[in-house]
């Protein structure tokens, strides 16, 4: 939805902010590149500052640039928000949440997170978008969507953090691997077997990586993917998989897996944080599903972590793709 009551400069600096770019902001407004140009040119004028680096392969906002980008797109959210109150029934609490999360929830968690919420809550309208763990944060900068669910080893400037947990990574392991039998495991235990991790990208191969540095330790991984979807079917004794507990505790209750900590302090500190936008208010229908999410991350964490078995009374079951 387009703002009318931002000026045109506004509207089209929202929109090349939001592109990176004068022609893909001029064809989603439909107009020419060159007034897209004049009018990034007069409110720049207007306020005395550059609000863009040119580069060759894009605009990129500068300081000031962010600012007002972070003050329009929170003053364009809070509008669309009183707008969809008005039209629905005569003022009633907005009915649509739209969220985002990275991969490794959105397999088992989230759905039955969005069932009960759903349930309790009938009528309302849930999306879920799932992406990297750069394009959720993205989302949530565009103000495309309201609830983002995460990993997190760093602050991210512009987005509020709604609830903090400690998320550990675990080794996830088949209940007759000989390292089941530990409560607890270092990298270089791990590092012995053969192991599935994620790509570069994913934050507990970062910190994996990050421990095995600190003690010289190397690994050829046997399995790589960005998605868990991918590398839960492939698990198999003595295989070693990298995750966070959300995504593997309904095999956990199923008894196909077990998660086991690391000793290394690092793994043990990754934080689990459903973030908004800086700024902004969520409306109260949003409010009551964080506190429903929030709720059911605490429940995880009080799970058991499952049971080893011995090797010759293993199951001889396997981790679908549907399960």
């Amino acid at each position: 939805m387009t703002l009318p009551l931002l000026s045109i400069p506004m509207r089209h600096f929202l929109e090349v902010a939001r592109s990176g770019s004068v022609n893909q902001a001029a064809a989603r407004l439909f107009v020419a590149s060159s007034a897209v140009s004049r009018q990034i040119a007069k409110l720049e004028d207007s306020l005395g500052t550059p609000l863009f680096e040119r580069h060759a392969r894009g605009m990129a906002l500068t300081a000031a640039g962010e600012r007002l980008a972070a003050h329009l797109r929170n003053a364009q959210l809070d509008i669309e928000q009183v707008i969809e109150q008005v039209r629905d029934l005569g003022g009633q609490s907005a009915r649509r949440i739209r969220m985002a999360c990275t991969e490794g929830f959105a397999g088992h968690f989230m759905p039955l997170v969005m069932r009960s919420f759903e349930s309790a809550n009938p009528g309302c309208q849930l999306e879920l978008h799932v992406g990297s763990p750069d394009g959720v944060s993205a989302l949530l900068a565009r103000g495309e969507t309201d609830i983002a669910l995460k990993y997190v080893v760093a602050p991210e400037p512009g987005l509020k953090i709604e609830h903090s947990a400690t998320a550990p990574v675990y080794a996830v392991l088949r209940p007759d691997h000989p390292l089941a039998r530990q409560r607890v495991v270092s990298v270089a235990d791990a590092v012995r077997y053969p192991l599935a991790v994620g790509d570069k990208g994913v934050t507990a191969r970062q910190l994996f990586d990050q421990a095995c540095s600190l003690q010289g330790l190397q690994y050829r991984a046997l399995f790589v993917s960005n998605f868990s979807s991918v590398l839960l079917p492939l698990l198999r004794t003595p295989d070693v998989m990298l995750s966070g507990l959300l995504t593997v505790m309904h095999l956990i209750d199923e008894g196909t897996v077990v998660a086991r900590p690391f000793a290394e302090a690092p793994l043990q500190q990754r934080q689990l944080q459903v973030l908004a936008l800086e700024g902004r208010t969520l409306p109260p229908l949003a409010q009551d599903f964080v506190r429903h999410l929030v709720d059911a991350i605490a429940n995880a964490g009080r799970r058991k972590l499952g049971r080893a078995r011995a090797s010759g009374a293993a199951k001889k079951d396997e981790i679908s793709p549907g399960r």
